[in-house]
């Protein structure tokens, strides 16, 4: 069997994710990777075989994308190309991460294509949403990445396809400490933003790991290092909480090492305004704005504690569903169109 896995480069979760799925795929098939977007620090240790420019955004350093950036580095008709030329035809089963070129390029000749994403469960009826109704940011959850049929991944189990975070083998197997430092993941804002808010709060440890540096610095408690996969999580390990953007992986993997938890929504952006409305109905601490939450962080670094999850290794099992439901000798069975099943 030929398989497609398509992923989004936009960030680093969906690479981090890939590290467990492709494994799982290869055990079906000869698997191809494709990967489209400019903004991951993360290397795969398999051969690429498609590399595309995408649609992505770019990270901003207020808090949340930078909108001019992104219009500058947008490339609509190298995009369009991308999506008429893939050969997504070859392909016995097509595997989606909420990737744009290969979506569309299915939609378009009519191929079949899967969702296993984050993303494919933000809209779930159960799923916690924000107050503030965002209707543009809905149709972009829905339509970015168009897929027939999907199994998504959120904070809690909810049904309908819908289970619980792909844990990486090197958090699920590794051993945890507590050596009282905090890690900190904010792309959205600048160094010097950071060394602002967390400066003020003295005696503590913070381990910044910043998408705007490639040189480490040391000002005061603050240190600042480039992303680097294997830094990152030997602090994150060893961390007493995480302070991060309201993203899925790293605050799901921070809630199965039994870390502290604060998050802070990028601005403007849906998603993440979901995350951390889930989060928030967990008990998890949510800042809505960095550059004024200084009291709100300090109360979670002197009085919050862990919040207790159960995140089992099942994602065998939800490969092995998709591989039985939608592969072709299983043509003839039922389908269960479950993306129509969430309406805006």
């Amino acid at each position: 069997m030929k398989i497609l896995y398509a992923i989004q480069g936009t960030g680093n979760g969906h690479m981090a994710r890939a590290f467990e799925v492709i494994p799982e795929l290869k055990k079906y098939g000869k698997v191809d990777i494709l990967v489209s977007g400019i903004q991951t620090e993360i290397n795969l240790p398999w051969s690429v075989k498609y590399r595309y420019y995408g649609l992505g955004f770019i990270f901003g350093k207020n808090g949340g994308v930078d909108f001019k950036s992104t219009l500058l580095k947008s490339r609509l008709f190298k995009f369009l190309k991308e999506i008429m030329t893939v050969p997504v035809y070859k392909y016995d089963l097509v595997i989606n991460d909420f990737e744009p070129v290969v979506a569309w390029a299915c939609k378009l000749r009519g191929k079949r294509c899967i969702g296993i994403s984050h993303q494919s469960a933000v809209l779930h009826p159960e799923a916690p949403k924000p107050i503030e109704k965002n209707t543009i940011g809905r149709l972009i959850l829905k339509y970015y990445a168009p897929v027939n049929h999907f199994h998504g991944f959120h904070f809690k189990n909810l049904g309908n396809h819908i289970t619980t975070p792909v844990i990486r083998g090197d958090i699920r197997n590794a051993k945890t400490s507590n050596e009282g430092h905090y890690t900190v993941y904010l792309p959205s804002y600048s160094d010097d933003k950071i060394i602002a808010v967390l400066s003020q709060i003295p005696f503590i440890k913070w381990e910044v790991f910043s998408k705007h540096n490639s040189t480490p610095v040391v000002i005061g408690n603050v240190s600042i290092q480039p992303v680097n996969k294997e830094q990152f999580t030997e602090s994150f390990l060893s961390c007493t909480g995480i302070l991060c953007n309201a993203g899925f992986e790293s605050p799901a993997e921070a809630l199965y090492m039994g870390k502290k938890l604060c998050v802070i929504p990028m601005k403007g952006q849906f998603e993440q305004q979901c995350n951390a409305a889930f989060l928030s109905s967990m008990g998890v601490r949510t800042i809505n704005d960095f550059e004024t939450g200084l009291e709100s962080i300090n109360e979670w670094v002197f009085f919050d504690s862990a919040i207790a999850v159960d995140y089992p290794n099942n994602l065998a099992e939800v490969i092995d569903d998709i591989l039985f439901r939608y592969t072709p000798q299983y043509d003839s069975l039922p389908q269960l169109a479950l993306s129509s099943q969430f309406k805006i």
